[in-house]
């Protein structure tokens, strides 16, 4: 069953601009700690927030963290975003949850081309009864062991499935839908977006990072204005491999 993504901010720190700032404050005053947030207008958080980025002092954007529940996902995004190691993930398991009719998505060049659709869910579709032949195979067999080694015919029925599913979710197709929670300090996710808005990243991360970009830019607009690919704040840093669409694409994030 083709799904579709969607992205939910869950929670943030609280005036995240306002910690920021605070933490500047500290490292460019003699201020206490309790007096820290004392005095900081809008405008002075402003101020701060565009030091940091002038002048590069990026530590103190780290106290700050955007947690966002994430679903209509691959398992293959799930393999590119997981190489974003300073980040906190909580996954849908394919040990645990049986994928009973396994919701799948279709890449876009799939999508638009009619014969190259149906072969994709006609692929969907006998993965989905390859998955289901060999849970039912495996799961008969771990159960009359359980049976024989004295347990319940409740207990030998979850653990059999358990088991079961296990191992047959290794015919599951990248495709395959899974849905999770991720957080992110401000730092990791400016990075993030530095590498994962530039439209030479994989349709469906990028998909994935200008939704959540925009979520952010709504909780701390001054902390992610600049946010997005590198080329916002210079030349492509991809050389040869450059999408040659710097205008459009700094157009694209200043009216995000």
């Amino acid at each position: 069953m083709e799904t579709k993504l969607k992205v939910r901010l869950l929670q943030y720190t609280p005036e995240p601009e306002k910690l920021i700032a605070s933490a500047a404050k500290l490292c460019y005053s003699s201020s206490n700690i309790e007096d820290i947030m004392d005095g900081l207008t809008e405008e002075k958080v402003d101020n701060f927030l565009n030091m940091l980025v002038d002048i590069g002092h990026e530590s103190p954007i780290e106290h700050v963290s955007f947690t966002f529940g994430i679903e209509g996902v691959s398992r293959s995004l799930l393999a590119q975003i997981t190489r974003h190691r300073i980040a906190s993930f909580s996954v849908k398991s394919q040990r645990y949850v049986r994928e009973g009719q396994f919701e799948y998505i279709v890449p876009v060049e799939i999508e638009a081309i009619p014969e190259a659709k149906e072969k994709f869910i006609q692929a969907m579709e006998q993965d989905q009864q390859n998955y289901n032949a060999l849970a039912d195979i495996l799961m008969k067999k771990h159960y009359e062991t359980f049976i024989s080694e004295g347990k319940t015919e409740k207990q030998a029925r979850l653990m059999a499935e358990k088991k079961a599913i296990e191992d047959a979710r290794y015919v599951l197709p990248n495709a395959c839908e899974t849905k999770m929670v991720v957080t992110m300090n401000a730092r990791s996710l400016l990075n993030f977006f530095h590498h994962r808005c530039c439209e030479r990243a994989q349709w469906e991360i990028r998909e994935l990072a200008v939704q959540m970009l925009k979520l952010v830019r709504e909780a701390a607009p001054t902390l992610f204005k600049h946010a997005g690919p590198k080329c916002l704040a210079g030349s492509c840093p991809e050389g040869k491999m450059s999408c040659g669409k710097m205008k459009e694409k700094r157009e694209l994030f200043e009216n995000l």
